[in-house]
């Protein structure tokens, strides 16, 4: 269905990355149950994800009202009546508690390099509590590792979003890592991707 809602965002890098991405999701995401995504953004990957994994319900969400309501715009737009997708939620993931039934699976993508240190903190403190045993969070974007960048425009990224927001910022893996383990989710793998991008998969203990 060709998308002509004024409402329907449109970030190139979901064209450019979701490929990638899926190639590694693939593996890890169950056989059955509910994908919760925090920070949807446009509402692109999710619909791309949902279409390809039919067999999962996939639950989209965000803070902002825009992209809410381009989530929704998309939902209309590309899933042709399909019900493996919900509306999207408003959530603020560094507030102290969500209210949010167990899930399967979270996936967060290009989220932790655009906020503040807050929403680190507050993605694994929910996360470890609505997971289940066993499932995985995904997270993916660029990172520092052992405190350096791993590329020349990593770095020069990194200085922009300072430049935007001083609670901005790439991220060190050990940090989250260190963030992730208060609430019983462990690193199981990182896998390199394209344009100097990380793919970090969590097991939740």
């Amino acid at each position: 269905m060709k998308n002509d809602n004024k409402k329907a965002l449109h970030f190139p890098s979901t064209s450019r990355n979701r490929d990638a991405i899926v190639e590694v999701i693939k593996d890890y995401l169950p056989a059955s149950g509910l994908v919760l995504e925090i920070g949807s953004g446009s509402g692109e990957h999710i619909i791309y994800f949902a279409n390809l994994f039919p067999h999962l319900k996939w639950q989209p969400s965000d803070l902002d009202p825009e992209n809410i309501e381009s989530i929704k715009a998309w939902i209309h737009n590309e899933m042709g009546g399909k019900t493996n997708i919900y509306q999207p939620l408003r959530i603020d993931i560094s507030s102290f508690t969500l209210s949010i039934d167990i899930v399967s699976s979270v996936i967060c993508i290009n989220v932790l390099h655009i906020s503040p240190w807050a929403v680190t903190e507050g993605l694994m403190r929910n996360v470890g509590k609505i997971l289940k045993p066993g499932g995985v969070l995904y997270l993916y974007g660029p990172y520092r590792i052992s405190g350096k960048h791993t590329a020349p425009s990593n770095e020069k990224f990194d200085h922009f979003l300072r430049l935007q927001d001083k609670e901005w910022g790439v991220r060190n893996i050990e940090d989250v890592c260190a963030e992730a383990e208060k609430n019983d989710l462990f690193l199981s793998i990182k896998i390199a991707m394209p344009s100097n991008n990380q793919s970090l998969v969590f097991l939740k203990k």
